[in-house]
């Protein structure tokens, strides 16, 4: 099976530590965290991975070459000249997803043990261009479900900033009582999706773009699942205080 590992990142709030390492090869316990994805994803029966690169590239590169790629097909996907956030990257890797199957896509910097076994399988299940995992957690920003787990929209609440693009069905309103809203549910990414190879056939975003944003766009007619995992193990090395979490937990597994 298939997979992409975004890694590409400056990992700004670990600075000095990432002024000259790349956020991807920041270790937890005694390995760095793109090997700790990449061994997961193993577990898993993924077995060819592209992993894009930006900052520091040179490094990681390096590290996949005296690891023997861990024994598994690894490509780069190059983007030394311009980052293209992670919209833009998977569209610029789209000619390794060819074999018509659906695949993985995920950060380097989360450390989790999430069942993306159970995860692809219930994607398989749910006809969905895309399932994304997420959790109940805290956050600035969230993705707005429905009683489905089906996407609507996304909000931030620092900047009270929202966008709703699926349409609420007129079946559905014809039943609202006077001052009756829609629930949407609010869940907080957690950095992996299982994605259908048919997005890149509704595709309009170009250059520079995230994943949030073509999610935006396609969910409008498409149909854009979450998959919640509440119990598994989930760190985002976003700040050293996070760092320093997953450090902890790992010395407990």
């Amino acid at each position: 099976m298939k997979a992409m590992i975004f890694a590409a990142g400056f990992g700004t709030r670990l600075k000095p530590l990432t002024d000259s390492c790349p956020k991807a090869l920041v270790k937890v316990g005694d390995k760095p965290m793109l090997q700790h994805t990449i061994e997961h994803l193993i577990k898993h029966n993924f077995d060819e991975i592209i992993v894009n690169i930006h900052y520091l590239g040179d490094q990681i590169k390096a590290f996949l070459q005296q690891h023997n790629n861990f024994g598994i097909r690894i490509e780069i996907s190059d983007e030394t000249d311009l980052i293209l956030e992670t919209g833009g990257g998977l569209l610029k890797a789209q000619h390794f997803f060819d074999d018509n199957e659906a695949f993985l896509v995920c950060n380097a910097d989360v450390f989790t043990n999430i069942n993306v076994s159970e995860m692809y399988r219930f994607h398989q299940s749910n006809g969905a261009l895309a399932t994304l995992a997420v959790r109940n957690r805290e956050s600035t920003r969230y993705l707005l479900f429905d009683d489905n787990n089906i996407l609507y929209g996304w909000e931030n609440i620092k900047t009270n900033v929202a966008k709703i693009p699926r349409k609420i069905p007129e079946a559905v309103k014809a039943n609202f009582a006077p001052g009756d809203t829609y629930p949407l549910h609010e869940f907080a990414f957690s950095g992996y999706h299982i994605i259908s190879p048919e997005i890149f056939k509704h595709q309009s975003l170009l250059g520079v773009f995230s994943m949030t944003d073509w999610y935006l766009d396609l969910c409008r007619k498409h149909t854009i699942v979450a998959y919640q995992h509440n119990n598994d193990v989930w760190v985002d090395i976003g700040s050293f205080a996070q760092l320093q979490k997953a450090n902890e937990l790992i010395a407990t597994m």
